[in-house]
């Protein structure tokens, strides 16, 4: 889209504007490289739509692509101009944590999201030993219905398979619920004390769970109009 201005707002908008761009930008600073990595992250974005966003950020500079040594297909980098982004979808984030969470629909709750942000937000320092095993059952689905996330030596893997690990802690609660909590509109515990989650495993881990399945960096913004990293 052209505006025919020389404002930089409308010159930004030129650029940044189109559907789905943001959003793209926000994966590739999230650590997304590969495709389907970026797609994951994305939901319904159709493939087309994806290589055509890319490309045109790719020509506008924002993004480095690479070919994958070795390997078919390619990886893509936030170039200097992308990552200066970061403070502007930061702010962004916290306008839409005061002004937005207010509109949030029935279909905007996606559980298979859900579970990529809890995996992008889990303080892996913070849990003791080296393997955890987290089961969540969303009682609001049909198919879907159970997850698990496991921590091991650092890293965090989402499975929709059992894992056939022993699970820690168990999660019994809605999407909407578990959203709305990693969103910062609700506590932990006063979603356990509504009895809209439940959680089950070792005393300790349940009492540090909000210091290791952290909320979104901006969840206080609506209530205290500051950032909490």
């Amino acid at each position: 889209m052209e505006y025919g201005q020389f404002c930089p707002i409308a010159k930004a908008t030129e650029i940044l504007g189109d559907r789905w761009t943001l959003l793209i930008v926000r994966e590739l600073l999230n650590g997304g490289r590969r495709y389907s990595e970026l797609q994951r992250g994305l939901g319904t974005i159709s493939p087309a739509l994806l290589s055509e966003r890319l490309k045109t950020l790719t020509a506008y500079g924002l993004i480095i692509k690479r070919k994958i040594p070795g390997k078919r297909g390619f990886e893509y980098y936030p170039a200097g101009a992308c990552e200066a982004l970061g403070p502007i979808l930061q702010s962004l984030g916290e306008w839409g944590m005061r002004y937005a969470k207010d509109h949030l629909i029935d279909e905007d709750y996606d559980v298979e999201l859900l579970m990529l942000y809890l995996e992008r937000t889990i303080a892996v320092e913070k849990l003791p030993g080296s393997v955890t095993v987290l089961r969540f059952e969303f009682e609001d689905m049909r198919k879907e219905r159970v997850w698990w996330l496991v921590v091991e030596h650092g890293q965090v893997d989402v499975c929709v398979k059992d894992p056939g690990r022993d699970v820690d802690l168990y999660f019994t609660t809605t999407v909407r619920t578990m959203t709305d909590v990693w969103l910062g509109h609700r506590t932990y515990r006063s979603a356990i004390r509504a009895g809209d989650l439940s959680i089950v495993g070792p005393t300790d881990l349940k009492r540090s769970v909000s210091a290791w399945l952290r909320c979104v960096d901006y969840a206080e913004v609506s209530k205290a109009g500051v950032v909490v990293a």
